[in-house]
C-alpha cells in the first residue's frame, strides 16, 4: 500500500519534501493535471453572449474547477492550436 502525501503548509516545506522524498512511494492517483499561466494578460476583450451560452460556459468551467474567463481563454487557445495543425 502506498503512503498518503503529507499536508504541506508552505513552499519551503514542499520544496524540502520533493527534494528528499521518493515520490514512487506515494499514492498520486488523486492528482489532476494543472495548467499554469505565467504570461501577463495585457489586452481586454468585451463581448455580448446569449445568457444560455454564458451559463453553459460557467457550468463547464465550474465542473473543471476553473474560473469561466480562463475556461474561455483555454477554449480559444485550443481552437487556434487545432486550426494550426
Amino acid at each position: 500500500m502506498k503512503k498518503k502525501l503529507p499536508v504541506l503548509t508552505s513552499d519551503e516545506e514542499a520544496e524540502r519534501f520533493v527534494e528528499t522524498a521518493d515520490l514512487t512511494e506515494y499514492d498520486l492517483s488523486g492528482f489532476k493535471p494543472a495548467n499554469f499561466e505565467f504570461g501577463p494578460k495585457s489586452e481586454r476583450v468585451n463581448m455580448r453572449l446569449p445568457k444560455a451560452l454564458l451559463d453553459s460556459v460557467k457550468a463547464r468551467a465550474a465542473a473543471e474547477d476553473m474560473p469561466y474567463q480562463r475556461y474561455i481563454r483555454r477554449a480559444l487557445e485550443e481552437s487556434l492550436r487545432k486550426k494550426a495543425s
